[in-house]
């Protein structure tokens, strides 16, 4: 067999590394490329295109019934930041009384966030689902007392109402797009940007500096209340150069991103964001997600805009690989200048990868290159990269250009595991007004103490790079003291239960073995008992609709999660990863018990925390609904 070939795309900066280890039993890594120039602001990027490019557009969204591109272009953003940051400037708002966000992705919450930038003004802004989806409200009143702001936007007032109405002081101004909360006064956007820039807005922008706090950036809380971390000037743009030179093709033209991933994330609100704006790019805000329903919108998008590099979740890239298999369109014009896919936030199962392949095979004759890496909401976000035609799913590669990484050995504690620290200008000077949880993140040495696992692609050759190992604080022990590695079982149970499992939650604490708790996709077994009541000249629609523990309970279901069980215990090795039982959670785990995080990371801990009585009746024979394996 050929070997595959790829379309050119330069990398560097990660690809090689020096490494040496410690007598204390440390191993330490560095990239052999140092870390060039960066500026000192973010919005210095700004206005530098603006005087080389101004008609380029910088952001665009689509907007009114014909769902046209409204476009902004890089100049027109230069004058909005300017009005807006003396708009923040006026109403004394500093470090003490920043900015809140509490809406999603759009026009006017990308020019508030550079506007507060340019005048030195931190932001922070929030997770929409702490304020719409929450029934107490506990996450977002934790974030606003902690911050203490003295301005807050939503892009609807009066979708927030409930949530500004609760956890809002009177004494906080509010600005709406549209919309209003009763009772309670606010100023419009359009104000704002009316606002004209004067002598105290420029003396503020002056003053910003490479230590001046950009944002506040908060954790998802998946397994303590969210903290807030401190984002500086610095760490955003020593971040920016550090991911250009990894992905150094990013320099050849300016990048077009086509980009639905929140900015109350690092993800999305630092990587993407930055890229666009640190490389003169363009980005088209995609208002799709990654579910069967929210789809649609994104496959327009691509359809009618061609990345040139594209970032999504593993579920993203799922869907639109399925969805290329009937549509050429789409195909062709995702295909037409991409030059990288990457992926974060979880593994990418092989299925999909192989589609990936396939697809850009039939289209452009040639794959496309598969990155991706480790990163976090305190590293800004980037530290280490996988770069090249090599990558497989779990690879995390080697440090970026000026991040150090060590290597500590956790000892029979944690059944020998190896934990990853970073050190760099990349990294977060500490969590806003929380100095003992400062303390607890760093070593003596000034490193940041990640918690998450790693292990040598290959031990023999170290510098082929590092491969995720899974979170230390989820493993376990079963009764036998044989440790349970969650992680990676976790991933070899979400490829095998592909497309039927979403997530899975490992039990098994101080027990003989390991269960699962199984997070199933209801759209899917939905689908698949339509299917299966259809095939036997049923109503299969009227069958997908019944309620969620009847759905999954059903004989067509029931029979794919028994398959699951089969082979999952068929590929066990040993009790530290051979599963001896499941159960299918009907019940959708709880955003407000910290199950699970606004953007879907399960709280392997608070589940069992919350359902320690399923935990016992999945080990003591009374579930009625648990399916053992037929070890047969």
């Amino acid at each position: 067999m050929s070997k595959p070939t790829y379309r050119s795309a330069p990398v560097g900066g990660c690809t090689s590394a020096e490494i040496t280890r410690a007598a204390d039993g440390t191993t330490r890594l560095t990239s052999t490329e140092p870390l060039r120039w960066f500026p000192e602001r973010l919005t210095d990027c700004l206005e530098e295109t603006a005087a080389r490019w101004p008609d380029r557009t910088l952001v665009a969204k689509r907007e009114g019934a014909s769902g046209d591109w409204r476009r902004i272009s890089y100049a027109e953003m230069l004058q909005r930041v300017q009005a807006i940051g003396q708009a923040l400037v006026d109403r004394g708002l500093s470090a003490e009384r920043p900015l809140v966000i509490l809406s999603d992705n759009d026009l006017e919450h990308f020019t508030l966030s550079l506007g507060a930038m340019w005048a030195g003004v931190p932001y922070a802004p929030i997770s929409p689902a702490y304020a719409l989806l929450s029934q107490d409200f506990a996450k977002l009143r934790h974030i606003l007392t902690t911050l203490t702001p003295g301005l807050v936007f939503a892009a609807n007032g009066s979708a927030f109402a409930r949530a500004i109405t609760a956890c809002v002081g009177d004494d906080v101004g509010l600005v709406f797009t549209t919309g209003a909360v009763e009772g309670r006064a606010h100023t419009s956007f359009d104000s704002l940007l009316a606002t004209v820039p004067g002598a105290s807005g420029a003396a503020a922008h002056a003053a910003v500096g490479p230590d001046t706090i950009a944002k506040f950036l908060f954790t998802s809380g998946s397994t303590k209340q969210p903290k807030g971390v401190i984002n500086t000037q610095r760490m955003l743009c020593a971040n920016q150069q550090m991911i250009r030179q990894c992905m150094a093709f990013l320099a050849d033209e300016p990048p077009v991103l086509v980009d639905w991933l929140p900015w109350n994330h690092t993800f999305g609100g630092n990587h993407n964001c930055g890229i666009t704006l640190y490389n003169g790019g363009t980005l088209y805000i995609d208002e799709g997600k990654p579910t069967p329903a929210g789809i649609a919108q994104t496959l327009r998008n691509l359809r009618e805009i061609s990345p040139t590099v594209y970032f999504n979740v593993p579920k993203g890239f799922e869907e639109i690989a399925v969805a290329m298999d009937t549509d050429d369109v789409l195909r062709q014009s995702f295909f037409k200048r991409v030059q990288a896919f990457f992926f974060a936030g979880a593994g990418l199962s092989q299925a999909v990868w192989d589609q990936l392949d396939a697809h850009a095979e039939h289209t452009i004759g040639e794959r496309v290159m598969v990155l991706t890496g480790l990163g976090m909401t305190e590293t800004a976000p980037s530290s280490m990269f996988a770069m090249g035609t090599e990558v497989k799913s779990g690879d995390i590669g080697l440090p970026c250009p000026g991040v150090e990484i060590k290597l500590v050995p956790q000892g029979n504690k944690t059944g020998d595991k190896v934990e990853v620290r970073f050190r760099g200008p990349n990294l977060m000077p500490g969590y806003w007004r929380a100095p003992e949880q400062t303390a607890e993140a760093f070593d003596d040495e000034g490193f940041y103490c990640t918690g998450d696992a790693v292990k040598f692609i290959d031990p023999a050759h170290p510098g082929k790079g590092l491969a995720f190992d899974g979170r230390i604080a989820e493993d376990f022990k079963l009764s036998t003291g044989t440790f349970v590695s969650v992680g990676p079982l976790r991933a070899r149970v979400i490829a095998a239960g592909a497309p039927y499992v979403q997530d899975a939650v490992v039990t098994g604490i101080n027990r003989d073995d390991i269960g699962l708790f199984i997070i199933p996709r209801l759209d899917e077994c939905r689908a698949l008992v339509a299917r299966a009541v259809d095939a036997v000249g049923l109503d299969g629609a009227t069958a997908a609709k019944r309620p969620a523990p009847e759905l999954l309970h059903s004989a067509p279901v029931r029979a794919v999660f028994q398959k699951l069980a089969d082979e999952l215990w068929a590929a066990g090795t040993g009790s530290a990863n051979r599963v001896a039982r499941l159960h299918v959670l009907a019940e959708p785990l709880s955003i407000d018990k910290g199950e699970v995080t606004d953007k879907g990371s399960v709280n392997q801990r608070a589940v069992l925390t919350h359902r320690a009585a399923l935990v016992d009746s999945l080990y003591e024979g009374d579930d009625p609904f648990v399916i053992l394996p037929r070890k047969g």
